[in-house]
C-alpha cells in the first residue's frame, strides 16, 4: 500500500531537508504512522535527498524505530536493573510463552505486541511492565499472565 503524502506531508513540512533533520522526522512519522513502512523510509529518503539505504540503516540503528505494526495492545516490559533483578526476565519468558511473540513480534491476530525498555524509571514498583500506556508494578508472572487473559 503506497503512502499517501498527505499522511505524512505536514510532518515533513515541519523540517529542513537535511540529514540534521533525519532521527526526529522519522520519530514524528513513526508516531502518526505507528511504526515504520517501507513506503515511509522511501519518502523520508526522497525529501532529504538521501539513499533508502542511509535512512534505513539509521532506523535500524535504534531499537526506538519498528517496522510492523504494532499489536492492538502493547506490552512494554522494563530490563532496568531494579526490574531485571526482581524478575523482568521471568515474565517476559511468561509473556511469550502466553502470546507466542518474542519482543519486537506481534501476534498473527495483531492482538499483541511485546517490547523489551531499558528503564521506564518506576523503580520503586518494580518489575514493571506497562500495557497500552498503563503503568502495573511489582508484577509477577502470574498476574501478568492473568492481565493478558483479560485483554483478550
Amino acid at each position: 500500500m503506497p503512502l499517501e503524502h498527505h499522511e505524512v506531508g505536514d510532518i515533513f513540512a515541519r523540517y529542513a531537508p537535511d540529514r540534521d533533520s533525519l532521527i526526529p522526522l522519522l520519530q514524528d512519522v513513526q508516531e502518526r504512522l505507528q511504526y515504520l513502512p517501507s513506503e515511509a523510509l522511501s519518502a523520508v529518503a526522497e525529501y532529504l535527498q538521501l539513499s533508502e539505504n542511509d535512512v534505513y540503516g539509521v532506523a535500524t540503528f535504534y531499537a526506538q524505530f519498528r517496522f510492523t505494526p504494532p499489536g492492538l495492545h502493547h506490552i512494554k516490559v522494563c530490563e532496568g536493573t531494579a526490574c531485571h533483578v526482581r524478575g523482568s526476565g521471568h515474565i517476559l519468558e511468561a509473556i511469550t510463552r502466553t502470546t507466542g511473540i518474542a519482543p519486537g513480534e506481534t501476534t498473527p491476530d495483531g492482538r499483541f505486541s511485546l517490547e523489551r525498555v531499558a528503564c521506564f524509571g518506576s523503580c520503586a514498583l518494580a518489575p514493571v511492565v506497562v500495557v497500552d500506556d498503563k503503568v502495573y508494578g511489582r508484577m509477577t508472572s502470574a498476574k501478568t499472565q492473568r492481565l493478558i487473559e483479560e485483554s483478550k
